[in-house]
This record gives C-alpha cells, sequence and structure tokens, in this order.
C-alpha cells in the first residue's frame, strides 16, 4: 500500500510516517519507482506508534516498546517498567500543572479586575511582586 493509505490506516500524518520511516521506527520496502510499499505489518506498527505516543511515550519509548513487542521472548516485566515509567513522568507533570495552577489563581484572586492600571497578574509576570 502506499503511504497515504498507511497513514490514513494508522491515524497519522504522511509527513510523520515520513519521519518513522527516516528514523528507523518502520521500514517499508521500496518499489522499484523508489516509492514506499507499506505491508499489512507496517500499517499495524504505525498504529501500535501512534497509539504509544498518543499516551505520551518519547520515540526512543516508542523504539523499545516497538522491539519488546516484536520479541516473542520478552519479559513482561521489561514493559511494565517503561510503562510505570512512563506513570511517574506523567504523575510529575501533573503535580508541576498543578503547582502552575496554584501560582495563576493566587495572581487572579489578587487582582481586582477593575478600571485601575495596577494589576498583580502583570506584576507576577514581570517578577514584581515577591515570588507567587
Amino acid at each position: 500500500m502506499n503511504i497515504q493509505t498507511a497513514a490514513r490506516l494508522a491515524g497519522l500524518p504522511v509527513k510523520t510516517v515520513r519521519y518513522y520511516d527516516e528514523i528507523g521506527l518502520v521500514r517499508p520496502a521500496r518499489r522499484p519507482n523508489g516509492y514506499r510499499d507499506y505491508s499489512d505489518q507496517d500499517a499495524h506498527k504505525l498504529r501500535f506508534l501512534a497509539r504509544a505516543r498518543s499516551l505520551g511515550f518519547s520515540i526512543e519509548e516508542c523504539r523499545q516498546l516497538l522491539s519488546l513487542y516484536e520479541d516473542e521472548s520478552r519479559a513482561s516485566r521489561d514493559v511494565k517498567r517503561l510503562a510505570e515509567e512512563r506513570i511517574a513522568q506523567i504523575d510529575h507533570k501533573i503535580d508541576e500543572l498543578r503547582a502552575l495552577r496554584a501560582s495563576l489563581a493566587h495572581l487572579v484572586e489578587a487582582c481586582h479586575g477593575d478600571e485601575r492600571p495596577d494589576c498583580p497578574i502583570l506584576e507576577g509576570l514581570a517578577g514584581k511582586g515577591g515570588d507567587h
């Protein structure tokens, strides 16, 4: 199948599929004219990669997951470890977002939101008025 069909089946942009080919995540056959020729297995790998990326796995983590997926002698603990590391990264990001939200909420609470020009939000963004 051509790249457009493979991309559509995987739910990915053609540009992303080309990138995955360039970095060796998928290796489609080449037709005599040089065009990529994706197999059903390639389309399946692309769907796998799309799902892994949607869960926030990095390209390198996707490479590891794909390698584990293709290795029938893999230990499930290796896959679980990668997933647990991803959960820890997500939890860390959630903590960071909560702290950002609290800082911004504090600034919003301090702002009168009236006709006066003084604005704690702008002062906070400018680094004035102490740490928030």
